[in-house]
């Protein structure tokens, strides 16, 4: 395993090879192909985009090392549990009072979750990414083996939805992952989720924070978030418990009752019949242990990260407390 990813490495460090372009790309054609059979798209704009789409080896070495993957919480925290962010995310819903407010009616999700996401995101549309969309999934699609299917698919629906949105590809920008707007969605999540919620005509994500924030509601209501239920609960750890449960992924998969069986058990009164998921982190002063709820694991399904989810969580909770002060 260690050589193959110390090949997967040096795969990634090589400068680009003979194309001086992604039209010149072995896999150039085949997508093109795809493009103007199953979507209708001119060949010739398909071939254009591509000939202007760059490699970025910054962007290989983005996705190398993500910081759900190399730090403890402990530290991920400290990225964006600040006084700043809080601030900014209570200037922001108070901005925002009154979209807000519609976005919890018609989808049912709280304003500090919401918040929250955006300012974990892009701090609260400061800092949406510098990276023209079409290079970060050219480059992914074409060049990133381990993912390339992934991203291949997420290039296609980039072209698809700038076609259905009037938006020039070659000027959106975003994240190395090629993610976009103040809820940083992937083009997939933008034509799924994305809603005209200023009722303009347009589905504006990037510019438009009105349409952010009903996006962000819908993309949660359509993962079945849960109006009113806890997210995430402290528990407790037996010394003898099934330390199993800890590995067993972001999907509930046991009962409350069943938790508390194995030596994990919540500080709260709970149903016993509640799925939840048993969490551990490496806090300031230890191990810390958690019961993840449904509502949690919708969070997940915004990025699939334990820490992810708590850092929107937590920032949630401190906004809403600044907020009602």
């Amino acid at each position: 395993m260690r050589k193959a990813l110390m090949s997967l490495a040096l795969l990634l460090s090589l400068p680009a090879a003979s194309w001086a372009n992604y039209l010149d790309h072995e896999q150039a054609r085949p997508f093109t192909d795809r493009m103007v059979s199953e979507h209708g798209f001119e060949r010739s704009r398909v071939e254009a985009l591509l000939a202007q789409a760059e490699r970025k080896q910054s962007i290989l070495d983005a996705i190398a090392r993500p910081a759900e993957r190399t730090l403890e919480w402990k530290d991920y925290r400290r990225i964006f549990i600040q006084e700043s962010r809080i601030e900014q995310g209570v200037e922001f819903w108070r901005e925002h009072r009154a979209t807000l407010e519609r976005a919890h009616k018609e989808y049912g999700v709280p304003p500090q979750i919401i918040v929250a996401v955006i300012g974990v995101e892009t701090r609260y549309g400061r800092h949406k990414g510098n990276y023209r969309v079409l290079d970060a999934l050219a480059t992914l699609g074409f060049d990133y083996p381990p993912r390339s299917k992934f991203f291949g698919k997420q290039l296609e629906e980039y072209l698809l939805m700038t076609r259905e949105q009037s938006l020039d590809p070659l000027e959106l920008k975003g994240s190395y992952a090629g993610a976009m707007g103040f809820g940083q969605f992937i083009p997939s999540s933008y034509r799924s989720f994305a809603v005209d919620f200023d009722g303009d005509g347009v589905a504006d994500i990037v510019n438009n924070p009105v349409d952010a924030i009903g996006s962000v509601a819908n993309y949660f209501a359509r993962h079945h978030w849960r109006q009113g239920e806890a997210v995430v609960l402290a528990a407790d750890v037996a010394k003898q418990h099934d330390a199993e449960v800890f590995e067993a992924g972001l999907k509930p998969k046991w009962s409350v009752a069943q938790l508390a069986d194995k030596g994990v058990r919540s500080y709260a009164k709970l149903d016993g019949d509640a799925m939840a998921s048993a969490i551990r982190f490496i806090g300031d002063e230890g191990e810390e242990h958690w019961l993840g709820l449904h509502n949690f694991y919708v969070i997940t399904r915004y990025n699939h990260s334990s820490m992810y989810a708590m850092a929107v969580y937590q920032l949630s909770q401190l906004v809403a407390q600044r907020y009602t002060q």
